[in-house]
């Protein structure tokens, strides 16, 4: 959770929520199928939006604002919240107030084509692929004195290399059941985002891993069971993740700051510097947009670049 959602979540929420928010978001959870962090984040943005109405603004219904008060409340918001989090609510709201329109609660959409500030640029944080063989290997260092070594070992080095080796998130890999595993054929159907599903490959290594841990230590190995469990055969959270991978980062003497996606962006890192093309790297992250996909490849270029600088003499 970052730091606005905390802040968020420490101030009053608004008594009795507006029908037509709950109808909004009824409508991403049930019909587009939001996952629940970006459903957090839409309802944080309404609730912040709200409050801000009633300390701020004459008018204190929020079907009932018009496009002066959207702009002044972007201009106020400029002072409190990064440009990307300006964006992402501003976004929320205006999709709030299109659901709305479409329904005639609202005459008018106050948040469309409103202009807002031009969103820093950065580029994603990666493992060198040194850095990532030392960070696979930290999870049997974490566990050498447990009395559970090899079961938490093979556990938690098999989630390192899923998200890793297959670009999973971490959600997508704490929700893995074994009937979304194909190990003879080394793939996994992975649920993503909006309930969209892809199709992962895995290396012959990870496929074995699974097939030990399903053996050798899974108290229920049924199709719905979880992959991932605790030693109570309760499925582990991502926070739980989270908190893990600092021991791992820590062992590995690896920067603290990494996070599970920062995984994913090495995993995607990687394929692209060693020849993998971008569409295919498009369909095994699961985005969308080609878009999203093309920041890696400033990435492998400003790894080109420095090369060239480095080794050319006329650079």
């Amino acid at each position: 959770m970052d730091t606005t959602e905390i802040e968020l979540e420490n101030k009053r929420e608004p008594e009795n929520p507006k029908p037509e928010v709950v109808r909004f978001l009824d409508h991403l959870s049930l019909e587009r199928r939001l996952s629940a962090h970006t459903l957090r984040n839409y309802k944080g943005a309404l609730q912040k939006f709200a409050l801000w109405l009633c300390q701020e603004s004459k008018e204190k219904k929020l079907i009932k604002v018009d496009r002066q008060i959207a702009r002044s409340y972007l201009i106020e918001a400029q002072n409190s919240l990064s440009r990307r989090t300006l964006a992402n609510q501003v976004s929320a709201l205006r999709c709030f107030y299109q659901f709305c329109q479409t329904r005639g609660w609202a005459n008018s959409n106050p948040f469309k084509n409103l202009s807002l500030p031009k969103a820093e640029k950065s580029l994603p944080k990666f493992l060198t692929e040194k850095q990532a063989r030392a960070l696979m290997s930290a999870p049997t260092l974490v566990h050498q004195d447990s009395n559970h070594a090899d079961f938490l070992a093979t556990r938690d080095g098999i989630i390192l290399e899923l998200m890793y080796g297959a670009g999973l998130r971490v959600s997508e890999v704490v929700c893995l059941n074994y009937e979304h595993l194909d190990l003879p054929n080394r793939i996994i159907r992975v649920i993503g985002k909006g309930n969209k599903e892809r199709t992962c490959p895995i290396v012959a290594i990870t496929a074995s891993k699974l097939v030990h841990l399903r053996k050798s230590y899974s108290n229920d190995a049924s199709l719905h069971a979880p992959v991932f469990t605790n030693q109570s055969g309760k499925r582990l959270t991502t926070r739980w993740v989270q908190l893990f991978l600092k021991k791992c980062l820590k062992t590995a003497s690896l920067p603290q700051d990494f996070t599970p996606h920062k995984l994913r962006h090495s995993f995607a890192t990687h394929l692209l510097d060693n020849g993998a093309d971008l569409r295919a790297v498009q369909e095994l992250l699961g985005h969308a947009s080609l878009s999203t996909t093309q920041v890696y490849t400033h990435v492998s270029v400003g790894r080109l670049k420095n090369a060239h600088k480095l080794a050319h003499p006329r650079a």
